[in-house]
Parts: structure tokens; sequence; C-alpha cells
């Protein structure tokens, strides 16, 4: 990475909701950018998985848990092996920081 990243300007090319975008590495991480609308699947990762919400608002769903709402500022982390998914009834866009081998719709 040489030059800073604009996350607005990045926003502003995501084709849809749930098209992720990376954004940058650092150490064993990456750090993906996405748009989230509507209602995403459950899944679970192998590795525990970092939400900030940079704008709007969303709920993250947790099987046998209560939903935590995301807004803007909010860092939640979700743990390895929990069922989850995002929520968001109006468009909202949140950075994601996973390992680079995490798929998106989990394992």
């Amino acid at each position: 990475m040489t030059v800073a990243v604009s996350v607005p300007e990045v926003i502003a090319t995501l084709p849809g909701p749930w098209q992720q975008r990376q954004l940058a590495e650092v150490n064993d991480a990456v750090v993906r950018l996405a748009q989230l609308h509507g209602e995403f699947p459950w899944h679970y990762h192998d590795e525990d998985e970092l939400f900030l919400c940079w704008d709007g608002t969303f709920r993250l769903e947790l099987e046998g848990r209560d939903p935590v709402v995301m807004t803007p500022g909010s860092v939640f982390v979700v743990p390895r092996g929990l069922r989850h998914r995002p929520v968001a009834d109006e468009p909202a866009h949140a950075l994601m920081v996973e390992k680079p081998e995490t798929k998106q719709f989990g394992n």
C-alpha cells in the first residue's frame, strides 16, 4: 500500500449490497469494506470477525444471543464458530477485519 485509501471513494464504487472490496492488508489480516442491505445468510467462520460500522445502522443477529445493534463508530467482534448474519433495513457500510482466507459466506 503506497497511498491512503479513501473509504467514501471506495463506497462509491461498490456495485451493490454484499459486494466487498479489500482496502488493506495489515499483519496477518485484511480490512474489507462492504455495503449491507437486506438479510445476509446465516453462517459462521473458523476465525473471529471484527465489524466496524462506517455509516448507517445494521444489526448482527447471533445464534442464541440478543442481536447487536451497530451504529456509526460501533465495533463488535463475532467470535469464531458463532453462527451470525448482518441485517440492514436500509443501506449501511461496514469495515471487516479478518484473515485473508475468510470466506464471505462462511465455512
